[in-house]
């Protein structure tokens, strides 16, 4: 039997000193139970970033992603708002789209006996239904998700209570920069799509969360992002300091590859914001990073214990992108950032399997703070006091 997780950081802190704290047993990135419960107890129970509004565009316009275990729809209904549905039929239980997007007309029917459901769900017909005069359409029509909008993204939630959006999805920016509206002078809402990148990573989704939370890896594998946010190089990670954006080195001029001009400060970007670089981590899949002229927000979709998706979005006001400007070049540094660290996360990945990781690695001061985060993910799991 595997040891528990206070067992095994119980062991592996007596071998440590103050400067070094346990992390997770290697387990927590490779058991297939431990992924079903993180499904069950985070993916499936907290609000999850599932889509980007203005994908959604016109009426019949869906997309389906995966939320833990379950395929969900969001689709924009003929009267303009957003909802979503499991992607499941209620007569038999096919899946009624089987495509990662597209656009249907009035009604979503289902390929397999064609019962049909309007865009708010109600089922409105099926074959033989004018037979069946005891069938109550609202009661049969497709599950609903719960759904919000906040920063020009669609968050849905299977839980059939969610959790106060303000206390687990918002309070992350308040608590990050110590005011929230600081982020909504970035109008990400307001922004427009420039580029999108999907990157599929052969890791589990916690060593990308622990990967971003810390720069003591910044001065090894990113000399581009050094370059331009030289305090990286000291090998602390700057969301960790409430109110804290790392400032643009002398000399560079924008958040780009070659540190050369970007774009026009975003409009209601103060210049206490100027020149400078926040990020962001929500719990528990979602991160958004903030410069002068852009935003860049990640999305995680964990597909496995060791595999997870992640969608990664470039923001940029909307008369940038209708201009057709060239955003290469600020696409570029960040692209190069994804790739370094998710190639680090795949690196890592087959050694938390491994004899010398049964009871997990060490952090060292730089990096204390992901122990905040492995406590909040045992508590969840219920895994605390084990």
């Amino acid at each position: 039997m595997p040891p528990t997780s206070a067992t095994s950081a119980t062991s592996a802190t007596s071998a440590t000193s103050a400067s070094l704290i346990a992390t997770l047993p290697g387990r927590y990135y490779t058991d297939a139970e431990v992924f079903r419960r993180e499904q069950e107890t985070l993916f499936e129970s907290m609000w999850f970033c599932a889509v980007r509004t203005a994908d959604l565009d016109r009426p019949g316009a869906f997309r389906t992603v995966r939320v833990g275990r379950e395929s969900v729809i969001v689709i924009r209904t003929r009267a303009g708002a957003l909802r979503a549905f499991l992607n499941v039929c209620r007569h038999r239980g096919a899946r009624l789209c089987l495509e990662e997007s597209g656009e249907v007309g009035r009604a979503l029917r289902c390929p397999y006996h064609a019962w049909t459901y309007d865009l708010d769900g109600t089922l409105i017909a099926a074959p033989n239904l004018i037979k069946m005069p005891d069938v109550d359409r609202l009661a049969y029509g497709l599950i609903k998700v719960s759904l919000r909008e906040w920063l020009g993204y669609a968050w849905v939630c299977l839980a059939d209570e969610p959790p106060s959006f303000e206390d687990t999805v918002t309070h992350a920016a308040v608590e990050r920069l110590g005011d929230a509206a600081v982020l909504e002078r970035y109008g990400t809402e307001r922004l427009a799509l420039g580029k999108r990148v999907t990157y599929d990573v052969r890791a589990n989704w916690k060593l990308i969360v622990e990967n971003f939370m810390e720069c003591y890896h910044c001065a090894t594998i990113h000399p581009e992002l050094t370059e331009v946010l030289p305090e990286f190089a000291q090998g602390y990670a700057a969301q960790y300091y409430v109110g804290h954006g790392a400032e643009f080195g002398a000399g560079i001029e924008g958040f780009t590859v070659d540190g050369g001009p970007g774009f026009a400060r975003l409009p209601e970007v103060g210049a206490d914001q100027d020149r400078r670089y926040y990020a962001i981590t929500i719990k528990p899949t979602v991160f958004v990073n903030l410069v002068p002229d852009h935003v860049i927000l990640h999305r995680m979709f964990p597909l496995a214990e060791d595999r997870t998706v992640v969608e990664c979005d470039w923001l940029y006001a909307p008369e940038v992108v209708a201009s057709g400007a060239d955003v290469s070049r600020s696409v570029e540094l960040f692209h190069r950032v994804n790739v370094q660290d998710f190639e680090a996360c795949e690196r890592t990945q087959p050694a938390m399997s491994s004899r010398a990781y049964r009871a997990g690695g060490v952090l060292v001061p730089n990096e204390h703070h992901i122990g905040v985060f492995h406590a909040w993910l045992l508590n969840r799991l219920g895994d605390a006091d084990a």
